[in-house]
């Protein structure tokens, strides 16, 4: 008789044909372990068409410029900290892109940002990044820098894109058509690629200024003005990587 372990493996390596015959192979096993197993199965498999039909949705604007050509989508992270840059990013994802889970980076795990960063830019068409220092969010103001960090990504593409996919905004100073979209990445499958590696290439960064500047507790603020940021603020003074114009009222 096949043990518990066997019949997950079977499962594991089965096609989906497959996995249907196994259901009925094993469906008179009674042992309350192998009925265990197939019931976590059939939820996964639940699971896994949900995913599927969610993230389809997420092509939807994908899907209506992809006759365009080459569909970039784009977003920033760090317009609301007191310290650190604003980062922006440009991603341009496959049209047979299999990607799952894509989601607004907010709505992830740090863990699972991680992963789909890596696998995002294993898959992707082409990925740019674009960071601007607290300096210059000082001089030109945040929502400047932030344009600015986006033309930048864009510009670092190996690809010229045909159509940008904007998370709520339209980008001055570029001539490539824009769609604003709001909410952009919980919408766009793109969007949302790029709503992550932007969150996860700031947030190492931010825990790179942590080992020179540990006061301040950037691994685990990200710059943000947490209680405990601000008083460590008040107590050393500002560092060289805040943005002045954000501590006006702190100080």
């Amino acid at each position: 008789m096949e043990t518990i372990q066997e019949i997950k493996r079977r499962f594991q390596e089965a096609s989906q044909k497959d996995r249907s015959a196994l259901y009925e192979k094993y469906a008179q096993d009674g042992r309350a372990g192998v009925q265990k197993l197939l019931e976590r199965e059939r939820r996964r498999e639940e699971l896994l068409e949900k995913e599927l039909c969610r993230m389809e949705k997420m092509k939807e604007y994908e899907r209506k410029y992809e006759h365009l050509g080459y569909v970039c989508g784009i977003d920033e992270v760090g317009r609301g900290p007191l310290a650190g840059p604003v980062v922006a990013c440009a991603v341009i994802l496959p049209k047979d892109c299999t990607l799952l889970l894509l989601d607004d980076s907010k709505k992830l795990t740090a863990r699972k940002r991680e992963e789909l960063h890596d696998r995002i830019l294993s898959e992707a068409v082409s990925v740019g990044l674009g960071s601007v220092s607290p300096a210059r969010i000082d001089e030109i103001n945040i929502l400047q820098a932030t344009y600015e960090a986006m033309r930048e990504a864009v510009g670092r593409l190996s690809v010229i894109p045909q159509i940008l996919l904007n998370d709520a905004v339209t980008i001055p100073g570029i001539s490539i058509p824009q769609v604003p979209i709001i909410k952009g990445d919980a919408k766009s499958a793109s969007i949302a690629a790029a709503s992550i590696v932007a969150k996860v290439t700031r947030d190492r960064m931010m825990e790179e200024y942590d080992k020179i500047l540990p006061e301040y507790g950037f691994a685990s603020n990200k710059g943000y003005g947490s209680e405990a940021h601000i008083r460590a603020i008040r107590e050393h003074g500002p560092s060289p990587i805040h943005r002045q114009s954000f501590l006006k009222n702190i100080l």
